[in-house]
């Protein structure tokens, strides 16, 4: 009896067994190797979330030192314009007005003055306005051009037709211990914001001005 014998084609499966190649005829497909490649991904994605996280950071504490600087700038810029009003309604209708700087509880009221009791408490109808300093903002001092100055009780400014009857300054103070002053002066209606504390201009005598 005749037989016939024929070769018979057997794929090996290199060292290390099937994985990472598709058995069957023609050549071997090599699969990717999923577990390292996602290994790889996930520490670059940590990675790029350590930096989000810190710019974000950066970015909120940016901020919150802009709000603390504008919540200054925003407080002293109202009480700037309360005294503006002050003396320009003073000016225009003749009525006197005060302002009235409480340093121990870092507050101010403005009032138009109806009676000739300077030394009473202000009454409500009297009242234009009143604010508070809080936060980042204070009144450190304040200091009139007579050379009085004051750091623990009320500090007044009166102004009338003429202007101011005194003129001075009030230094305020931000989170960081600067120096601000605001300018009172009995000369010029205008008040003036100035990063500092600068000397004030205080009246001269006659025997002081030569040419008078």
């Amino acid at each position: 009896m005749r037989t016939c014998s024929a070769q018979t084609r057997t794929d090996r499966f290199p060292r290390g067994g099937a994985r990472g190649l598709l058995s069957g005829p023609g050549p071997a497909i090599v699969r990717p190797d999923y577990a390292h490649a996602a290994g790889l991904t996930l520490v670059e994605l940590l990675v790029v979330i350590s930096f989000i996280s810190l710019l974000a950071l950066m970015a909120q504490m940016n901020l919150f030192g802009v709000l603390r600087r504008n919540t200054f700038k925003s407080q002293v810029q109202d009480f700037v314009s309360m005294m503006q009003m002050a003396v320009s309604r003073a000016a225009e209708s003749g009525h006197r007005f005060e302002m009235i700087i409480n340093i121990p509880e870092q507050s101010y009221l403005l009032r138009e003055l109806t009676t000739s009791d300077l030394a009473a408490e202000p009454l409500v109808e009297q009242t234009i306005t009143e604010g508070v300093f809080t936060g980042s903002c204070r009144v450190a001092y304040v200091e009139f051009d007579d050379g009085t100055y004051t750091n623990e009780v009320k500090a007044k400014f009166r102004a009338g037709h003429a202007g101011w009857q005194y003129g001075g300054k009030v230094v305020f103070l931000d989170e960081s211990e600067q120096k601000y002053a605001v300018i009172v002066n009995r000369v010029t209606p205008i008040i003036q914001l100035i990063e500092g504390d600068p000397p004030l201009m205080t009246p001269k005598t006659k025997e002081q001005v030569p040419f008078l």
